[in-house]
C-alpha cells in the first residue's frame, strides 16, 4: 500500500501547489470588473503554454544538465523497467526486486575506498550519483508505473517545484511490492529521496543537498529443489508456486540512510569580462548509515554447521562520513583547476567477537582516512578534456584514483571520445571482515588480502547517423571474488551438499576485452535497433567469467494516428546470449560467487511491445519471454534460478507540467 499512498499524497500536493499558484493572482483581482477579470484570467494562462520544455531542467550529480523528455522512442522502451535504465548488460531474477546477474562488467567507478559488499542487493540501491537535482519554471511531477509478477506494484513518483527563480526542492519515492511466481519470494522495497538546489542572487554561494532513506526487503528460496520440475516443462509444474524449492524460511534485508550537502562560494569574483572568472571554496559532506542483514527461522544444514539451533540472525553494519574540502581557480585561459582534500571516517561492526579454534574474529574495522588530489577541466574548441587524480596518504585501505577523458567533436553529427581509469584499493569489507552465526560464514582477512588494481582504457566513436562504437580494454590484478574453493577448483554444490563460500584473491592478472556496437536503422516508419557486444577475457583461473556474444535486435514500426493525437510504437525484441559459466548467487551474503560447473544461457528472450504517446503520457504493453512455453525449460538466471515465464505487463510514464 506504500506505493498507492504515496502515489496519491503526491498528486494531491502537486495539485494543490499548482492549483494555489494558478488561483492567487486572480483572486487578487476579485475586485475588478467580470470583464477585466476575464482578460487577465486569458493572460495568466497564455504565457504558461508558451514556456518550452528546454526550461524544465534536470541537473545530475556531476552538474551536467538535460531536460524533461516526454518523446517515446525504443530508448525509452528499453529504460521503462525497475531500474529504470538500460539493463543490455543484466540478467533479472524470476521476480523484480531481486538480484541482477551480470552480462557485462563496467570495471569503471570502482572507487578509492571499499564498498559495504552485498553487491547483489545494491542494483536499485540510489547511490549519490544516482540523485538529480531540478530547475522548473512551474510545478512538475512525473510519476512512473508497471504491474509486476504477482500481487503488486512498481511505482517512482517525483514532484519537484522551484518557489522562486534560485530555490528548487525535491520530493521522490520510488516503491515495489511483487510476490513472485515461485514460493517464498517476495520483494519488498522502498526508496525515498528528497531535497533542495539553491544559488544566491548574486551567484556567489551554491549548494545542493539530498536525503535518502532506503530498504529492500527480498525472501530466499535457494532456487530449485528438483530441477527437472522446471526443465521437462510437465503442466503440473507450469504452475510455478507447485515448483518445490530448497527452503521457505530465510530473507535478506538491506537499509541505508544517507545525508549529502554540496557547496561551494566564488571567495574572489572577476572584475571585468576579461579577467579570470574567480576562486571558489567548496565542500562537500556525505554521511551514510547500512545495515545488511540475513534472516532465517532455523538453521539449515545446507549452509553448514551453525553457532546456534535457534533463529539464524547475521547483521552487519557499516557508517562512513566523508568529507571533501575543495579550492578551485577558474581561468578562461587555463580552464577550471582545484585542489582537494578528502577525508573518509569508516566504521563497519558487528555485535560480537568470534573465537575459534583456529582464528579470533574483531568486532569491527575503523579507521580514517585522507587522501588528497585534484582534477582540470578545460575546452579548446572542438576538444574537451577532464582529469581526476587522488593520492590516498593516510590509512591502508585507499590507493590511489586516476579518471582522464578527451572528447573530440568532428562535426555536429561524429565525436571521439576516449578515457583512462586507474583504481587501487581494498576489496569490499565484507571480503576483509564478516560474521555469521553459520560456522563457516565468518572470516577476516585484513592481514592477508592486498589492494586491487583497475586499469581500464575505452575509446568510443558516436555518429547519430551511423551510431556508436565503444571498445574497451581492462587490466585487472589481485581480484577478489567469492568462491566455494579457491581458483581451479570452483565447484557448484548440488542441493544435497553444503553451500559453503568464502572470500579468495586471485594471485594473478585478468585481462578483459569489450566490444559493443550500437545503431537504430530507419527505413520510413520501420526501424531496426541493435546493441551488439562482443568479450574476451583471458585469465589464470576462471573467477570472472562473461559470455562472448550478448546482442538484443528490435525490429518495430512507429507512426502517428488519430489525426496525429496519438503516436504509436510496436515491434519485437529479441535478446541472446552465449552460454557460459555464469556467477551463482548466495542468500547469506546477498552475493554472486565464481563457479566453473554449470553453464547457463543459449537461449532466445522475445517480447512484444506495443507502447503508445499520447500528449504527455507514454503507455507500455509487454508480453515478456513469449516464447518461454515452446523453445525449451533451459532458460536461467544464475544456476538453480529459472529466467522469467511469459508474463504480459503494463505501464507508463506521466508528467505534469502545472
Amino acid at each position: 500500500m506504500r506505493p498507492v499512498f504515496f502515489l496519491l499524497l503526491l498528486f494531491f500536493v502537486g495539485a494543490s501547489v499548482s492549483y494555489g499558484q494558478s488561483q492567487r493572482p486572480e483572486a487578487r483581482e476579485i475586485q475588478d470588473t467580470t470583464l477585466n477579470f476575464s482578460r487577465r484570467f486569458e493572460q495568466q494562462k497564455k504565457p504558461e503554454l508558451e514556456v518550452p520544455i528546454t526550461d524544465y531542467m534536470i541537473i545530475s550529480a556531476a552538474r551536467d544538465t538535460s531536460v524533461f523528455d516526454t518523446t517515446l522512442t525504443i530508448k525509452k522502451e528499453y529504460k521503462h523497467n525497475y531500474l529504470r535504465k538500460d539493463n543490455f548488460e543484466l540478467l533479472p531474477f524470476s521476480n523484480a526486486g531481486h538480484p541482477y546477474n551480470t552480462l557485462g562488467l563496467p570495471l569503471s567507478g570502482q572507487g578509492l575506498y571499499p564498498r559495504m559488499g552485498a553487491r547483489a542487493k545494491h542494483y536499485q540501491y540510489l547511490e549519490v550519483e544516482d540523485i538529480n537535482y531540478y530547475h522548473v519554471p512551474t510545478p512538475t511531477t512525473e510519476i512512473y508505473f508497471k504491474t509486476v509478477m504477482e500481487q503488486g506494484q512498481n511505482l517512482d513518483a517525483l514532484f519537484t517545484l522551484n518557489t522562486s527563480k534560485n530555490l528548487n526542492l525535491f520530493i521522490g519515492y520510488k516503491g515495489l511490492r511483487s510476490l513472485g511466481k515461485y514460493r517464498h519470494y517476495l520483494a519488498s522495497n522502498g526508496n525515498f529521496r528528497m531535497g533542495f538546489s539553491y544559488k544566491s542572487p548574486n551567484g556567489r554561494y551554491r549548494v545542493w543537498s539530498h536525503m535518502t532513506s532506503q530498504d529492500f526487503l527480498n525472501q530466499e528460496n535457494g532456487g530449485l529443489l528438483v530441477p527437472s520440475q522446471f526443465t521437462e516443462g510437465e503442466s503440473e509444474f507450469t504452475d510455478r508456486a507447485r515448483v518445490d524449492v530448497l527452503f521457505e524460511n530465510a530473507e535478506n534485508f538491506l537499509v541505508g540512510k544517507r545525508y549529502v550537502v554540496d557547496h561551494d562560494f566564488l571567495l574572489i569574483r572577476p572584475q571585468d569580462s576579461l579577467s579570470d572568472r574567480g576562486i571558489r571554496l567548496s565542500h562537500t559532506f556525505n554521511y551514510e548509515t547500512k545495515t545488511y542483514e540475513y534472516r532465517q527461522d532455523s538453521p539449515l544444514l545446507y549452509f553448514g554447521d551453525a553457532f546456534t539451533s535457534e533463529a539464524i540472525n547475521d547483521r552487519a553494519k557499516l557508517r562512513v562520513m566523508q568529507n571533501k574540502l575543495g579550492l578551485g581557480w577558474e581561468s578562461k585561459a587555463l580552464g577550471n583547476l582545484s585542489a582537494e582534500v578528502n577525508w573518509f571516517n569508516y566504521n563497519y561492526f558487528f555485535s560480537s567477537v568470534v573465537i575459534t579454534e583456529d582464528q579470533f574474529i574483531d568486532n569491527a574495522l575503523k579507521e580514517d582516512e585522507v587522501a588528497v588530489g585534484g582534477s582540470w577541466e578545460k575546452q579548446w574548441g572542438p576538444l574537451n578534456l577532464k582529469v581526476r587524480a587522488l593520492q590516498n596518504i593516510v590509512g591502508d585501505l585507499g590507493g590511489n584514483l586516476l579518471d582522464a577523458s578527451a572528447t573530440l567533436q568532428f562535426t555536429k553529427d561524429l565525436s571521439l571520445e576516449g578515457m583512462l581509469y586507474r583504481s587501487s584499493r581494498m576489496p569490499d569489507f565484507n571480503y576483509l571482515l564478516y560474521q555469521s552465526d553459520y560456522t563457516n560464514y565468518n572470516w577476516q582477512n585484513t592481514d592477508t588480502f592486498s589492494k586491487e588494481n583497475y586499469n581500464t582504457l575505452t575509446a568510443a566513436l558516436e555518429s547519430q547517423k551511423w551510431g556508436r562504437l565503444e571498445a574497451s580494454w581492462s587490466v585487472i590484478d589481485n581480484k577478489a571474488y567469492f568462491a566455494t574453493a579457491p581458483e581451479g577448483d570452483l565447484t557448484l554444490l548440488n542441493e544435497l551438499d553444503r553451500l559453503m563460500v568464502r572470500p579468495y584473491q586471485l594471485d594473478g592478472t585478468i585481462n578483459y576485452l569489450k566490444v559493443k556496437f550500437e545503431n537504430d536503422l530507419r527505413l520510413g516508419n520501420f526501424g531496426l535497433y541493435n546493441t551488439v557486444m562482443y568479450q574476451n577475457v583471458t585469465q589464470d583461473q576462471p573467477v570472472m567469467n562473461v559470455p562472448e556474444i550478448v546482442t538484443r535486435n528490435t525490429l518495430y514500426y512507429q507512426n502517428e494516428i488519430f489525426k496525429k493525437a496519438m503516436f504509436i510504437q510496436t515491434g519485437i525484441t529479441l535478446k541472446y546470449f552465449t552460454s557460459f559459466f555464469a556467477n551463482a548467487y548466495n542468500p547469506v551474503l546477498g552475493e554472486f560467487y565464481a563457479q566453473n560447473q554449470e553453464e547457463i544461457g543459449d537461449f532466445p528472450m522475445l517480447d512484444f511491445f506495443i507502447n503508445a504517446k499520447v500528449k504527455r503520457t507514454r503507455i507500455y504493453l509487454k508480453a515478456e519471454h513469449f516464447n518461454s512455453s515452446f523453445t525449451g525449460y533451459n532458460f536461467y538466471s544464475a544456476p538453480n534460478y529459472p529466467y522469467r515465464d511469459f508474463i504480459i505487463r503494463f505501464g507508463f510514464v506521466w508528467n505534469f507540467f502545472s
